[in-house]
């Protein structure tokens, strides 16, 4: 090779190493999925199938949802888990993601270290309410003095859920009071509630929304640190005796880990205009949801303290998924 012909293939490789990388310019090369960790009608799947609309004309390809329930959630998120990092498909997961860890003796995932952190979308209050023809209690201390007296049943949206943590976390460790759990799903447990099968609920706020305000349920309480504008009326347990107390339903989009930086923050801050948009935001309100838009470093930073505190929510509890 001539020195000429040296300089000018030296020249050529050196502006390869210089020029900036490339390889994820064109993604999404094909269809986005969107695997949720709920059936069809979950609030997680409506918030996917809302992001789904709002996301394939930006996007340029479809984002296409697929329901992978079970085990808690743990079907889906292992099949993400085990899907390559390429963009190409997500999770949608609700707080059970952070929860299911250390609920389960063996969820599949590490949920610190097998995913990237994508958006978190929002979140809800969860609610205790009761039926009011068969409790007729209104505030959270009365509550808490009914079942001291007598055996209360309460009906949560399921094993492992902030609805059936937070409730052992409230009864039995603040209050010290026996109250017997039985899990459904959201919407089993508030038809429980109204049907008389168990005369309280602890459920997200979604489900249990209408039924408020129509009176067929009765708020005692909501547990985030602030009253919720859509059932402004009822109020929060820390305002009825427990400073602090909070315990979220919130919803999120992982992506597995190794998934390139660039591809997550594009998705990050696409998932983050649709959630600032009109149409969803009325969706968002008229449900009972908050939007939570975040960057990505500082949802993994809530998803790290929510592992922790749940899992010591778990080991005072006892509780346990299989």
């Amino acid at each position: 090779m001539s020195k000429l012909t040296r300089r000018t293939a030296l020249s050529a490789a050196a502006g390869l190493l210089a020029a900036p990388r490339v390889a994820h310019a064109a993604w999404p090369e094909r269809p986005v999925r969107i695997l949720v960790a709920f059936p069809p009608g979950s609030s997680t799947d409506v918030l996917a199938r809302a992001l789904s609309n709002a996301l394939t004309p930006v996007l340029g390809q479809p984002v296409v949802v697929e329901n992978r329930p079970g085990a808690g959630g743990n079907i889906a998120t292992v099949q993400v888990k085990r899907s390559p990092a390429d963009g190409q498909v997500f999770l949608a997961h609700s707080v059970a993601f952070a929860v299911n860890p250390s609920l389960y003796r063996n969820a599949g995932y590490d949920a610190a270290a097998d995913f990237e952190p994508v958006a978190l979308l929002a979140s809800t209050p969860n609610i205790i309410t009761v039926n009011p023809a068969r409790l007729d209690v209104r505030t959270l201390p009365e509550l808490i003095a009914a079942a001291r007296t007598r055996p209360l049943d309460y009906g949560s949206s399921g094993n492992g859920t902030t609805t059936h943590l937070g409730m052992e976390l409230l009864f039995r460790t603040l209050e010290r009071v026996e109250v017997q759990h039985v899990p459904f799903g959201p919407a089993q447990a508030v038809i429980a509630v109204v049907g008389g099968q168990v005369p309280i609920g602890s459920t997200s706020l979604p489900p249990a929304l209408a039924l408020v305000r129509e009176g067929r349920l009765r708020g005692i309480a909501v547990t985030s640190l602030a009253r919720d504008p859509a059932l402004p009326d009822v109020p929060t347990v820390a305002e009825q005796g427990h400073p602090g107390f909070e315990a979220l339903t919130w919803f999120g989009l992982m992506a597995p880990a190794g998934t390139p930086a660039e591809i997550a923050d594009r998705m990050n801050a696409e998932v983050n205009r649709a959630l600032a948009s009109a149409e969803v935001r009325q969706m968002l309100d008229r449900l009972g949801f908050v939007a939570d838009a975040r960057s990505r470093g500082a949802f993994g930073t809530y998803i790290r303290a929510e592992i922790e505190k749940w899992a010591g929510v778990v080991r005072a509890s006892g509780a346990q998924a299989d």
